[in-house]
């Protein structure tokens, strides 16, 4: 008997309890349908048809807005509204004017001009490029010329100099190799006032002593002219209390020639000088050589050694 009322029991629960679920379903259905049904009445009635409102009516509805109700609706999204834009108007609107299209168009007009302009600029540039080109190969053309002209030993081409020729003797220096067995020629013509003593005194008429002389004095005449002995390099131009104005010059093979009572300088130095050419003019004595009178001081030497000049002067 204990038995059965215990599966009755459970078995009652059960019922129960399937009952109770059964309610409970049924239940939130239909909280779920009615929540949805006035959800689309809601959005329903949110809906708004503008082509209804272009005449003034809205479909469905109780009352009929004016235009001027209308127009109180619009005016109520200020211009600050982030969703405004005042350079656009209605869609529908036969007056659109649409800024950002002519924007677009100069736009395109710009990128136009400029691709334009980069065209003409690049045949420019082809232009310029070709023209220099031309120039180039003229002037490489006129350089070959001129390196063929410097090594044409005809009697044409050393006849004629190229153009170039005075920019290539700048840069290329001669160069100096006085030997033993060279020459000097005679600076001026003049007679021998103090000749050259290393191993003995000789007399000097102004100083009125006697005295070791490195040089030879020649005798000349104030104003005339005085050229250069030999090939050489201007290494000093100076003034001396007992020679005066002097011109120092490097031969080559530490050989250097030195002359003194100039007057009217025309080397200067690094200058480079040919025998014989003109490199000032006699100077009047300095008081050293008052009473011997204008002459020519003529010194040669060898690594710093006086060389009797005489040896070399050629007759």
């Amino acid at each position: 008997m204990s038995m059965r009322r215990n599966r009755n029991g459970v078995s009652k629960e059960r019922i129960i309890m399937l009952a109770s679920s059964v309610l409970v379903l049924t239940a939130l259905t239909v909280t779920g349908v009615f929540v949805r049904n006035n959800r689309q009445k809601e959005d329903e009635s949110n809906v708004v048809d503008f082509s209804v409102i272009e005449n003034g009516t809205l479909e469905g509805a109780e009352t009929l807005l004016s235009g001027e109700e209308i127009g109180t609706l619009f005016t109520e999204v200020g211009t600050d509204d982030l969703d405004y834009d005042p350079s656009f108007q209605e869609a529908n609107s036969g007056n659109v004017e649409n800024s950002n299209k002519e924007s677009d168009k100069s736009k395109e007009k710009t990128g136009q001009q400029a691709a334009q302009e980069s065209q003409n600029g690049t045949k420019e540039d082809k232009k310029e490029e070709t023209k220099q080109s031309g120039k180039n190969t003229q002037k490489k053309e006129a350089n070959e010329e001129n390196e063929e002209g410097m090594f044409d030993e005809s009697e044409e081409t050393m006849g004629e100099l190229p153009e170039d020729t005075e920019a290539i003797a700048t840069t290329i220096q001669p160069v100096l190799n006085f030997t033993e067995e060279d020459n000097l020629v005679w600076p001026i013509v003049g007679d021998i006032l103090l000749n050259y003593s290393m191993d003995k005194t000789i007399y000097f008429p102004t100083l009125e002593q006697y005295k070791y002389h490195p040089a030879i004095v020649i005798a000349a005449t104030q104003g005339e002219t005085i050229t250069a002995a030999a090939n050489g390099k201007v290494i000093s131009v100076a003034y001396d209390p007992q020679l005066g104005n002097t011109v120092v010059m490097d031969l080559g093979n530490q050989y250097e020639l030195t002359y003194g009572q100039l007057d009217n300088i025309t080397v200067s130095e690094g200058s480079y000088v040919t025998s014989g050419d003109i490199i000032g003019n006699v100077a009047a004595p300095t008081k050293y050589y008052s009473t011997e009178g204008a002459n020519v001081y003529f010194k040669l030497t060898k690594d710093g050694q006086p060389v009797n000049p005489m040896t070399k002067l050629t007759n």
